[in-house]
């Protein structure tokens, strides 16, 4: 066994680097986020497969012949000086340790031409990061451009283990739209092999950036809200703020959490505690087996931030992140309830979503447009009962036919899930087939059960909303079932709430709309189902082609 000794200084950057530059992804995210700092508006990447090659272009400031002499030499940056500036740290790079990384993995030249000056500059950088030869005159408009030619040509272990070119292009794909939704006033432009693979035009936040990356979802889909955040007792004042991008539960929704994200004063971070609250949030709002889309952008004052914690800043520490999390939850709450009204809503499609909504036997249509479920005061008006099952009302700004059965389980889950109430009955219900786990989810409740004889249990008291109701035995039999106590109070919601065929006179019907637009989340039922299919007055006029009526 040798002794412990001092490694030498090269084999300390080359492990760093290694940490730093591990993929074709990471040289993107590295030389995307320089661009980003220099202020530029517009990115170009371009990338090569056969020689695992990439050059980003910026429009932003660009470097000084001088900086260009060091900016590949390790540990130099423009961005802090000292110790004191980790704690104010306002760009997404400031290690200085990516260039000089990408100088040992890559073969690294840099054009560079500044604001304001008449020419640029090209500079070629060898393994340790020093110029191979002095700067030379080039002529290229302000901006940068950095090209990573043969990535670990000199490492062949590193390169033989790359996945498959298919998996690194659908990562760096992935890195894209990731900087794209943490930097909506980029202008992205991505070349692959010599062909244009995609472009995403900057727009004032995520919503506008996203059904751009997935062309399932429109404008329409997303709802966007911003939240100051509530200043700590121990800070001076402002901290910064939440802006949440959401899809509509009873629009959208994945097969997996792919796009719940965090970001983090501009960069994507990988945040459990955050994402789980995003999660938690939005439970009982989407189908089983299905996750929401969700962005949770955050811009918190610099000293909150520790960025120490992961060699490509893909994570980080928060100051008082209870309150943070609280904070979301309450804003994602407001998004649900009140999503805003989007004026640049297409209705391209609308007689075609109407004539589906004619022949279809099911209701469970997309609405075309947002509509504001919370606001009792907008005229909305009850009309009549459909087949016993939909509810038809009319607002100021169309029709919308609502699911009785779904609408009146949404208020009384959103009712028990406040006020779970269990009282005790003086006949007990007697359950038997029932294993010792489902009578401990049971007891878990709140209900008081006891052994009544073989394979019989006697239940002793009841959820008040379950008083009196005829299955009884076979609602807690069901309720025994769930896992999570919240599907067990679904469960209970669902089984208490008006069934579907059942007869309701104008008055019920009045009652149970202004019930249901008071609900926190009145797009869907516990179990992720639609309620609502909104129909606006545009889409009727489109559809029976009244063109001549221009406006209100």
């Amino acid at each position: 066994m040798q002794n412990i000794h001092t490694l030498p200084i090269e084999v300390v950057h080359l492990i760093a680097a290694g940490e730093v530059i591990d993929s074709l992804a990471a040289v993107v995210r590295e030389l995307a986020e320089n661009a980003i700092d220099s202020q530029a508006t517009r990115i170009v990447i371009s990338i090569w497969m056969d020689t695992l090659s990439v050059q980003v272009s910026d429009n932003g400031v660009g470097m000084a012949i001088t900086d260009l002499s060091q900016a590949a030499t390790p540990h130099t940056t423009s961005k802090i000086n000292n110790a004191e500036d980790l704690r104010q740290i306002h760009s997404l790079g400031f290690r200085g340790e990516a260039l000089y990384s990408l100088a040992q993995l890559a073969d690294l030249s840099i054009c560079s031409r500044p604001i304001l000056e008449p020419v640029g500059y090209q500079t070629n950088y060898d393994e340790h990061g020093n110029l191979q030869s002095p700067p030379k005159v080039v002529a290229i408009a302000t901006g940068t451009v950095v090209t990573v030619r043969n990535l670990f040509a000199r490492y062949p272990n590193r390169l033989q283990s790359l996945p498959s070119n298919s998996q690194q292009i659908r990562k760096v794909q992935l890195q894209i739209q990731q900087m794209a939704i943490s930097n909506p006033q980029m202008n992205w432009q991505v070349n692959l092999d010599n062909r244009e693979w995609f472009t995403i035009w900057a727009g004032e936040n995520a919503s506008e950036i996203l059904p751009q990356i997935i062309n399932s979802i429109q404008s329409y889909d997303l709802a966007y809200k911003e939240f100051t955040l509530t200043p700590s007792p121990s800070s001076a004042g402002e901290e910064g703020k939440i802006s949440i991008t959401l899809g509509l539960p009873d629009r959208l929704s994945r097969r997996r959490p792919d796009w719940v994200k965090v970001i983090l004063n501009g960069r994507v971070i990988n945040f459990p505690e955050i994402e789980q609250t995003i999660l938690s949030s939005l439970e009982r709002t989407l189908p089983r087996n299905r996750f929401p889309v969700c962005i949770v952008d955050l811009n918190l004052a610099c000293d909150r931030i520790d960025w120490n914690r992961h060699p490509a800043k893909a994570e980080a520490y928060i100051q008082n992140l209870g309150d943070i999390q609280a904070q979301i939850k309450d804003g994602i709450t407001e998004v649900l309830k009140a999503p805003e009204s989007n004026a640049q809503t297409s209705y391209g499609s609308a007689a075609n979503d109407l004539l589906r909504a004619a022949e279809r036997k099911t209701s469970y249509l997309i609405p075309t447009k947002r509509e504001n479920f919370n606001q009792p005061n907008s005229s909305l008006k009850a009309i009549a009962q459909v087949l016993d099952t939909y509810i038809l009302a009319e607002h100021s700004g169309g029709l919308w036919l609502v699911e009785q059965h779904v609408a009146h389980e949404r208020i009384i889950f959103e009712r028990i899930a406040t006020q779970w109430q269990i009282v005790p009955i003086e006949q007990p219900i007697l359950l038997q087939k029932i294993n010792v786990d489902g009578i401990e989810r049971l007891q878990a409740l709140g209900l008081e059960i006891e052994a009544f004889g073989n394979e019989l249990w006697a239940v002793r008291s009841l959820p008040e909303i379950l008083i009196g109701h005829q299955d009884c035995a076979v609602i807690l039999q069901e309720m025994a079932q769930q896992d999570d106590p919240t599907m067990a109070r679904a469960t209970a919601a669902c089984r208490s709430a008006i069934r579907n065929g059942t007869k309701l006179d104008l008055t019920t019907i009045r009652d149970l709309l202004w019930q249901w637009q008071q609900t926190r989340n009145p797009h869907t039922c516990p179990h992720g189902r639609p309620i609502c299919l909104a129909i606006d007055e545009s889409d009727l006029a489109r559809f029976f082609r009244r063109n001549w009526i221009v406006s209100k």
